[in-house]
């Protein structure tokens, strides 16, 4: 042992096994111990020792500092730097800051200063492992019965917002916490002092949810009746019956059927809204794809012949380049085809407006490729730039608000094509006009109110489409506002319940806090004005809320460039104080799905988890396939990909070399 810092290791001699000790002494003030934990007991005796060994190193080292330390008080070392260096004092008694990390030795100077350590630390490989390796406590209270939970951040891994936000969910189910309380400001500081990156959390987010809640097997015939049990059997398990506001489905007859048992089955339960005029929603999107359908039946063998003449082209590089050196030829500057996916129109569409581009080549390429016998005449050409111009166009799928101005569009397109002077193109918008009348032939009073319940629109929107949609227009109109007002009634009735409600708990529960009997009236003139005002509220004004949103003008929302950079919902939420009933029914109505094409794709789905290699599943592990995947995808914001078959296939043309026009292949 030397003053210079030294270890002993004590071996105790008991049956075969030892106690490995060792006692560092890294400078006279100071002792650190290592022990390691075994079965045997060490020697008394000479675990006795080691403090009188160390008694008589301090002893040592406080003689020869005894005159110095007389002299100057030592001064409390403040720096956290100090928290990785420890003074030692050498053979020759000079004191030196060693590193705890990697044992290196730096000068002490007489002023004190601590940033050549700092430097010193920055630089330390050691330390800076150390560093790596640490992980944020996760403390755990002592007996517990929760499950030890991995911390939010660990060595190597980012701020998790969704985690945190998860644990907060979590905390305030299982503690019953007001929803307010992501709000306080001090929960907000505490949970930036633990973790800085927190941001606050609002209690109200306003977004549409779509989950897949069943996925049930219908065995055959699957009548009416059984797609009514197997609706309802579905929202008994959610335990939801009493919540269905509208269903929305295609426009299948059986479908029509099952509504209608399901439509008397909850009119005996509750009062279904409007009496049950907006419970049964056909698909807008079905029907439209139904007119188009109408339409294309009549070119579907044109379409073919376009179809199957660029698969032919796309089956090679020497076809592609020989097709692009005929459209060379005939000065035709686009270098794109599209090959269309049969079930989307829109898609068709697309193929037809780039193929009508090539028309002109396509003949010229015909000289050079004798296998190439998918050639429209001039006729089917001209045929299908009409049909392209006049009658059908892309269309997304809007939502329920923006529905009656493409309604309004198809109709004015089809009322202009019936007065062509084209025999062909009067042909067929006659078959899509029927199709038409049929299905939107009488008000559709959800698109209808939809549209009135966005404030850039109100009733204008409804003034100016219905004269074009139906003969009889001013009694549509009025049934709309009929049906606006009998719904605000309902939403108004609802609200004023459960104001009464909450007032008359409110008062017996302050009364029991405050020790009050039916007797004994409120000491203080603040709990008096609440009464009032709680009586006040049920007091219904001369002008309604709905009254007051049709008198105002429609909202123009400056530097807005299209109509889908607009949220009717936040709009909304934002106006939802001032208009506390209306904003309830606008919530309600702006969420109905007025088109199944979200729905329609679960069943897309099932065809890829029930492929030829796992078509012995049990329903049930289909159901859970389904759902589990789709809730899965909502969870973490993953949108489910489309199959390949369903994505168009774009046909590139090579450029071509000027030289040569046109060679055979």
């Amino acid at each position: 042992m030397d003053d210079g810092g030294s270890t002993t290791n004590l071996l105790s001699p008991n049956k075969g096994m030892g106690v490995v000790t060792g006692v560092g002494i890294d400078n006279p003030s100071s002792q650190s111990v290592h022990g390691m934990d075994h079965t045997t007991t060490p020697n008394e005796e000479t675990t006795s020792q080691i403090p009188n060994e160390n008694e008589s190193v301090r002893e040592k080292n406080n003689e020869t500092d005894e005159d110095e330390v007389q002299l100057t008080r030592k001064r409390k070392k403040t720096s956290k730097v100090w928290d990785d260096f420890v003074v030692v004092t050498l053979r020759d008694g000079k004191k030196k800051a060693e590193c705890k990390h990697c044992e290196s030795r730096l000068a002490i100077t007489g002023s004190g200063p601590t940033s050549s350590y700092k430097r010193h630390l920055n630089s330390c490989i050691p330390h800076k492992q150390s560093l790596k390796n640490q992980q944020i406590l996760n403390f755990q209270p002592s007996g517990c019965d929760v499950d030890f939970v991995p911390p939010l951040i660990g060595p190597d891994t980012k701020y998790d917002e969704n985690k945190m936000r998860e644990a907060i969910a979590n905390w305030i189910l299982s503690t019953e916490q007001p929803f307010a309380t992501v709000e306080d400001v001090m929960f907000v500081k505490m949970m930036k002092t633990a973790t800085p990156l927190f941001e606050k959390l609002s209690r109200v987010t306003i977004t549409l949810q779509k989950r897949v809640l069943s996925f049930v097997h219908v065995p055959p015939p699957r009548t009416a009746v059984d797609i009514a049990d197997g609706i309802y059997k579905c929202l008994q398990e959610w335990e939801i019956k009493d919540k269905i506001f509208t269903i929305s489905v295609d426009n299948a007859a059986y479908n029509d059927k099952a509504l209608r048992r399901l439509k008397e089955t909850f009119s005996r339960v509750r009062k279904l809204s409007c009496g049950g005029r907006l419970f049964h929603i056909r698909c807008c999107a079905h029907i439209l794809n139904l007119l188009v359908k109408d339409g294309l039946a009549i070119i579907d063998h044109i379409i073919g012949d376009v179809r199957e003449g660029i698969k032919y082209i796309n089956n090679s590089e020497g076809r592609r380049l020989n097709f692009s050196k005929a459209a060379h030829q005939m000065q035709i500057r686009d270098r794109k085809l599209m090959l269309d996916v049969p079930t989307r129109w829109n898609s068709t569409y697309d193929m037809l407006c780039m193929a009508l581009k090539f028309k002109d080549a396509f003949p010229r390429y015909a000289e050079y490729e004798p296998h190439f016998h998918h050639l429209p005449t001039d006729e089917d050409w001209e045929n299908v730039q009409s049909v392209c111009t006049n009658i059908i166009s892309g269309s997304d799928y809007p939502t329920a608000n923006l529905y009656l101005i493409e309604v309004f569009r198809v109709k004015q397109t089809l009322d202009k094509g019936s007065l062509s002077t084209n025999d062909f193109i009067r042909d067929m918008v006659k078959k899509m006009k029927e199709k038409f009348d049929k299905y939107w032939g009488e008000c559709h009073l959800v698109m209808a109110i939809a549209s009135v319940l966005d404030p850039r629109f109100k009733m204008k929107l409804v003034e100016f489409c219905f004269p074009t949609l139906y003969q009889n227009s001013d009694e549509n109109i009025k049934e709309v506002k009929n049906a606006l007002y009998e719904m605000y009634s309902e939403y108004l009735e609802m609200h004023d319940t459960l104001v009464r409600e909450s007032a008359t708990h409110g008062s017996e529960h302050e009364r029991n806090v405050l020790g009050l009997n039916e007797g004994t009236s409120l000491g203080s003139g603040w709990e008096a004005f609440g009464e009032f005002i709680k009586t006040a509220d049920l007091e219904r004004p001369e002008k309604s809320e709905l009254d007051m949103y049709l008198e105002e003008g429609v909202y123009r929302e400056k530097g807005q460039t299209g109509m889908e950079s607009f949220n009717a919902l936040e709009w909304w939420n934002v106006h939802k104080l001032k208009y506390r009933v209306l904003s309830l029914m606008a919530r309600d109505v702006l969420a109905i799905p007025i088109s199944t094409v979200a729905s329609e794709a679960t069943f897309s789905a099932g065809g890829r988890v029930i492929d030829p290699y796992r078509a012995s599943l049990g329903s049930d592990t289909v159901q859970m396939l389904i759902c589990g995947g789709d809730w899965i995808r909502q969870v973490h914001g993953v949108k489910k990909k489309l199959k390949k078959e369903e994505f168009p296939i774009e046909v590139l043309l090579p450029e071509v070399n000027t030289k040569f026009c046109v060679s055979e292949e």
